[in-house]
């Protein structure tokens, strides 16, 4: 009779292969990789009443303008969206007057170019999924538009990615063409590093460090994924006082119309 050892090790054993081989096949993961937890970064969009911070929407704007739209698609946005992070119309057609993108045919009937409009949706790197791939060694940059709902965790998970880039621990064998990210899943991530200390500079005097180009990229993704956010919470709070309102006076017609019976 087998000891109770060999029976366990015999029931657990197709479990042990399916993890060994989610995690990569037959080379171990270190166990040195450990993740790590998820930021809990204070956005001012997460409280009850919170309204998107304007100023960091239009500094992440910044941001995604100068580095991620190097890579990065937001194909949901046009620029006459961007009168939501508080730009006026002066300010969105200098945007979009900046920026070069397809303008149908010219007299030969050959495509021309030309300036976009506040109409215009934002401009994609690349012409299309193949040469994105053929640009990024076969990995395709996901689209920015809805990032932030796509992931779970949300601002604090790509806040985490961003921020997440360090030296491998010792013992972990980064591949080739990949990044050490603490929060990635895996901890290889094919995207290099896109923020760092002084990538942009602000006009407005912001410190440039680090988190908080992470933060104000973040903030404006979050507004991109989520524009009628503040519009939603205003609506829900007056449908509370509303009903808040039809309660009491519910109540002050029930206590007239019994009256007669409690008395």
């Amino acid at each position: 009779m087998r000891s109770l050892r060999s029976l366990l090790a015999a029931a657990f054993a197709p479990t042990v292969v399916a993890v060994t081989l989610l995690a990569g096949g037959l080379t171990p993961t270190p166990a040195m990789a450990q993740d790590e937890p998820m930021p809990r970064e204070k956005w001012s969009f997460e409280r009850i009443f919170g309204t998107f911070d304007l100023a960091a929407a239009q500094r992440g704007f910044q941001i995604y303008s100068n580095v991620c739209a190097n890579c990065h698609s937001m194909q949901m946005l046009h620029y006459r969206d961007l009168s939501g992070i508080g730009l006026d119309a002066d300010q969105i057609k200098a945007v979009a007057a900046a920026v070069t993108v397809p303008a149908g045919l010219d007299d030969q009937g050959n495509p021309k170019d030309g300036p976009a409009t506040p109409a215009s949706q934002f401009k994609s790197p690349f012409a299309n999924e193949k040469a994105a791939r053929a640009a990024n060694n076969g990995g395709l940059p996901p689209d920015l538009s809805l990032i932030i709902n796509a992931r779970e965790g949300g601002p604090n998970y790509v806040y985490g990615v961003l921020t997440g880039y360090s030296d491998p621990p010792a013992g972990f064998k980064v591949q080739d063409g990949m990044h050490y990210n603490k929060m990635f899943s895996g901890h290889q991530i094919a995207m290099p590093q896109p923020l760092q200390d002084g990538t942009v500079d602000y006009t407005d005097g912001t410190s440039n460090k680090l988190p908080q180009e992470a933060h104000d990229v973040v903030t404006f993704l979050s507004w991109a994924a989520n524009p009628e956010l503040v519009e939603r919470k205003q609506i829900g709070v007056r449908v509370i006082l509303f009903l808040v309102f039809m309660t009491a006076i519910t109540y002050a017609v029930k206590r007239r119309v019994w009256s007669d019976v409690h008395h």
